[in-house]
């Protein structure tokens, strides 16, 4: 058995659809409302528990509020085979929730409140280092504080984990922070936050990873939505396409792609196949809408 482990946010999506989107001061009839299991953490350890084999454990650490979201959070996360001993629950917090207005063109306006996720603390992931002991890969992201970030990969490091970082959203981190990397993988967007390089196309993208590289990261990888991803390690690189297809919804490709990716690489396959494998994952979560309801399982990529 292999045990993976995800730190990262949870959150709430209310989402509400229009014809046009409100303006100051005007109220409108919405046209559909649904409720969206979403953040990044959780949208990646949905990914990699459905994606799963019966020999890989999944474990997410996180912080939920004590309201009826978190209870339909655990339950749909239980039936994805998700173990949940590292979650905690935050007294007097909600939940992490967005409000996300969606008009016809598909333009939206989003509120976030972190609640919980802001309380997730770097002591917090002091008290799971049984979790660090046992797990063979890592995951984070940045829907967390910093210091939390940062105390999950120091135990990763210390613990001999292989370590993935999704910097989003983006921003600038420092060195000491990307040397605890094994392998990130931004954006376009989030790759000029860490480089200060604008990635438009192959050469750009061989510039930004280099800076990665050179600032301690081995293995660079910078996806590029429907054209796939740039793959950099240890300073060679190339671009694995993803397969073409009718995209409709955007909401959690790139987080099934990084969950996709642990589950590839702890299976013992290339780096190559890997990406070739999350590249598949993520192909099928735009053809769908939502977060973690677009996103397949692993029968699907058979």
């Amino acid at each position: 058995m292999s045990t993976l482990l995800v730190v990262g946010s949870a959150n709430a999506d209310h989402v509400l659809t229009f014809n046009e989107l409100p303006q100051a001061g005007q109220t409108l009839i919405s046209e559909q409302y649904r409720l969206e299991l979403g953040g990044k953490g959780a949208n990646q350890v949905v990914a990699a528990g459905r994606l799963s084999n019966p020999q890989q454990k999944v474990y997410f650490i996180c912080a939920l509020g004590d309201d009826s979201n978190a209870a339909i959070m655990r339950k749909t996360w239980a039936a994805d085979g998700i173990n949940l001993s590292g979650c905690y629950d935050i007294a007097n917090q909600s939940t992490g929730t967005a409000v996300i207005f969606v008009n016809q063109h598909g333009e939206n306006s989003i509120g976030v409140v972190p609640g919980a996720n802001a309380y997730l603390s770097a002591e917090h992931i002091q008290q799971q280092q049984a979790l660090f002991a046992q797990a063979d890969y890592v995951l984070v992201q940045l829907e967390t504080s910093l210091d939390t970030v940062h105390q999950a990969l120091i135990l990763a490091k210390q613990y001999h984990c292989t370590t993935i970082l999704n910097p989003a959203p983006a921003a600038k981190l420092s060195n000491d922070l990307l040397r605890l990397i094994d392998i990130i993988t931004p954006n376009e967007t989030e790759a000029f936050a860490l480089t200060g390089i604008e990635v438009i196309d192959q050469q750009s993208a061989e510039k930004a990873a280099q800076d990665l590289h050179h600032k301690g990261v081995n293995t660079v990888i910078i996806t590029l939505g429907s054209k796939g991803a740039y793959v950099s390690e240890k300073g060679q690189g190339q671009i694995i396409p993803a397969p073409i297809v009718n995209a409709i919804d955007t909401v959690a490709a790139g987080d099934t792609f990084n969950g996709a990716l642990m589950v590839a690489l702890d299976e013992g396959k290339s780096l190559t196949d890997a990406v070739m494998f999350a590249n598949l994952a993520s192909s099928i979560a735009v053809t769908r809408s939502g977060a973690q309801s677009s996103i397949p399982y692993r029968t699907e990529l058979t």
